[in-house]
C-alpha cells in the first residue's frame, strides 16, 4: 500500500453510511408524508406503494425509513418474499425461505419502536448460501446426502447475524459441495436445487459455488447475501451477476459451522448490490476489529492520488480486456494513477494449489461430517453418490472426492512443504508487486462474460485473478465494471493482509466512479455476440 494510515472498520462503516444517505435518491413523497408520527406501511403493500426500489435501495436508506416509522421490517421482508415467489421460478437461486422470517421481522419492528435496535442489519433480510449451518433449516451443500435433519446448531456467522437483528430470509442454491466434487462440474448446479441461471441471460452460467447468492442479489431477492470462497467462489459469482462480493482476509469471519474445503483458504463473506451494504454486513460478520485512525479514512468518492496496479489477464479474452481498458481510463480521469503489473509466481501457484486442497478437503470434510447425520466421512459420501442416480443427473463425476480420498494426509512432510511454499509465493506475489509499484491495490478482471451453461461440457472457468488473494488469505473485492453486450464483468481489487477496511473504502470510490450496475432483463439467450 502507499503510505496511508489505516482506517478502522467502524469509521469506514460510518463514512459509507453517511455517503449513502447523502448520495441516495430523494425520499419518496409517501415516506415524507408519513414521517414524524404517521403509521407504518402495512406488510401487504407493494414495493412501489412503500416507495421502495428494491434494485437500488441501500441499508442506510432502509434504516432511515424504519427509524421514522415510514417502513417496517415486516413490510420489507414481505416485499422480498413476494419477489422470490414471482422471480425465483425463472432463475432457481433460492432453495427455501425461512417460515419464521416474518416473526423475525416483527421482533425487529418491536425493537425499532422502542429504540432498542441492534445495529445496521436489524430488520434487514439476508439470504445464506446453503453450506452455512442453520439449526432450523436444512443445510445441504447442495447434496442429497445432507438433505435430512438440519444441523444441531447455527454456524458462528449466523449467530452473529441473529444477534445483530438480521432477518434470515432463507437459503440459496450453490454448486454442489462448493464445486469440489467433479473434475468438470457445472457451476450453479446441485442435486438439491437443480441449475441456477444467470438473471442477465438465462442460458448463461452464474459462476462459482456461491452462484445462488450472486444470482439472487442480481434479481433483488434479498438485501444482502452470504457467500463462501476457497478460490473465486464469492468474487466470480459477484462479477458474473453484476453485484459486489467481498472475500475477507482469512480468519476475520469464523468458519465454524460452514461446510469446508480447506481451513487454509476457506472464508465466508458478504455479497450485496453496493459496497455500502457489503461493508455493513462485513462489520457484523467480522470476528476481528481492525485498528486505525478515523482521520485517515479517505472519502468514498475520492480516487485522487491512489495508485492501482492493473493486471490485465488477456487469457480472459479481448472483451473482458476492453472493459478493463475503459475502467483504467475512468479511474485515471478520477485522479488515480494506474500502472500495468504482472504479479509473479502464478504458474507455480496453479501447480501447487489443487494438490494441497485435496489433502485439506479430506481432513476437513471428515471432521464436518462427524457433526451431521448421514455419511460419516468422505468414503461414505463417495458410496452415497454411487448409490443415488439423482446425484448424477447433470454430471457423473466425483473425481475430486476420489482423488482427495487417496491424497496424502496433512501430516505428510511433502504436503506441509507444498502448503508452506503456496503461502510464501502467494503473499510475495502480491506484497512484492505492491511494494515495487507503491500501490494501494491491484485490479484485474474478475470474470469473462458468462459462458453458456452446459452439463455435458462443464464450466469454462479458468479464471486466475482470484488465486493470489485466495491462497495468501488476503482480501479481495469484486465491483461491477461494465458489460459485454448483456453480460456483466467485474473488476477485482486486491490488497494486503487485514487491509479489508482500506479495500472496501477504495471499492466504494471505484464503484462511485464506474457506476456500472444495471438491473437484469432475464433474456433467454444473448446470441453469439456475448459468447467467449
Amino acid at each position: 500500500m502507499s503510505a496511508m494510515r489505516k482506517p478502522s472498520l467502524a469509521t469506514l462503516v460510518a463514512a459509507l453510511v453517511a455517503g449513502s444517505l447523502c448520495a441516495g435518491a430523494p425520499r419518496p413523497r409517501a415516506a415524507a408524508a408519513e414521517a414524524g408520527g404517521g403509521t407504518s406501511s402495512p406488510p401487504t403493500a407493494s414495493p412501489a406503494e412503500l416507495g421502495l426500489d428494491l434494485d437500488t435501495v441501500t441499508i442506510p436508506e432502509l434504516q432511515a425509513r424504519m427509524a421514522d416509522r415510514s417502513l417496517t421490517s415486516s413490510a420489507l421482508t414481505t416485499a422480498y418474499l413476494r419477489r422470490i415467489k414471482a422471480i425465483d421460478p425463472t432463475i432457481h437461486a433460492v432453495l427455501r425461505t425461512d417460515p419464521t422470517a416474518l416473526r423475525q421481522a416483527a421482533a425487529s419492528d418491536a425493537r425499532h419502536r422502542h429504540g432498542r435496535t441492534r445495529g445496521p442489519l436489524d430488520g434487514i433480510p439476508v439470504l445464506l448460501k446453503d453450506n452455512v449451518n442453520t439449526r432450523d433449516l436444512p443445510t445441504t451443500a447442495g447434496s442429497l446426502a445432507l438433505a435430512g435433519s438440519p444441523p444441531d446448531t447455527d454456524a458462528a456467522l449466523v449467530t452473529r447475524l441473529r444477534h445483530a437483528g438480521a432477518v434470515i430470509l432463507g437459503k440459496t442454491n450453490l454448486s454442489e459441495w462448493a464445486n469440489f466434487r467433479a473434475a468438470k462440474p457445472t457451476s450453479g448446479w446441485s442435486a438439491v436445487g437443480g441449475q441456477t441461471s444467470n438473471p442477465y441471460v438465462l442460458d448463461r452460467n452464474p459462476c462459482g459455488s456461491s452462484a445462488g447468492s450472486g444470482a439472487a442479489l442480481a434479481a433483488s431477492l434479498a438485501q444482502v447475501a452470504i457467500g463462501t470462497e476457497t478460490d473465486g467462489s464469492i468474487v466470480c459469482p459477484a462479477g458474473m451477476n453484476g453485484v459486489v462480493g467481498h472475500k475477507p482476509s482469512l480468519g476475520l469471519v469464523s468458519q465454524s459451522g460452514v461446510v469446508p474445503i480447506s481451513a487454509e483458504q476457506d472464508t465466508a463473506g458478504p455479497m450485496a448490490r453496493n459496497v455500502t451494504d457489503t461493508a455493513l454486513t462485513f462489520s457484523v460478520l467480522s470476528d476481528t476489529a481492525l485498528p486505525g485512525d478515523p482521520a485517515a479514512l479517505p472519502k468514498a468518492s475520492s480516487l485522487r492520488g491512489k495508485r492501482i496496479g492493473l493486471w490485465r489477464l488477456p487469457s480472459l479474452g479481448p472483451e473482458a480486456d476492453a472493459v478493463m481498458t475503459r475502467t483504467a481510463k475512468r479511474l485515471r480521469t478520477a485522479g488515480a494513477e494506474v500502472v500495468e503489473v504482472t504479479p509473479p509466481y502464478q504458474d507455480r501457484l496453479a501447480e501447487l494449489e489443487f494438490p494441497a486442497l485435496l489433502s485439506e478437503f479430506h481432513r476437513d470434510i471428515d471432521a464436518y461430517l462427524a457433526t451431521r447425520k448421514g455419511p460419516r466421512d468422505l468414503a461414505g459420501l463417495i458410496e452415497f453418490n454411487r448409490a443415488h442416480p439423482a446425484e448424477r443427473t447433470c454430471f457423473e463425476g466425483q473425481e475430486l472426492f476420489e482423488r482427495a480420498l487417496a491424497a496424502p494426509p496433512t501430516t505428510d512432510p511433502e504436503y506441509r512443504a507444498m502448503r508452506a511454499e503456496l503461502k510464501d509465493l502467494s503473499r510475495r506475489s502480491l506484497d512484492e508487486t505492491m511494494a515495487t509499484h507503491h500501490l494501494d491495490a491491484i485490479a484485474s478482471p474478475t470474470n469473462p462474460p458468462a459462458w453458456t451453461t452446459d452439463c455435458a461440457r462443464g464450466d469454462n472457468d479458468v479464471i486466475p485473478s482470484s488465486t493470489p488473494a485466495a491462497v495468501a488469505g488476503y482480501p479481495s473485492l469484486s465491483v461491477p465494471a461494465g458489460f459485454v453486450d448483456e453480460l456483466p464483468v467485474g473488476v477485482l481489487l486486491m490488497a494486503g493482509d487485514h487491509e479489508d477496511a482500506e479495500l472496501l473504502s477504495l471499492g466504494a470510490a471505484v464503484e462511485h466512479r464506474l457506476h456500472a450496475w444495471r438491473a437484469p432483463r432475464y433474456l433467454p439467450s444473448a446470441g453469439t455476440g456475448a459468447s467467449r
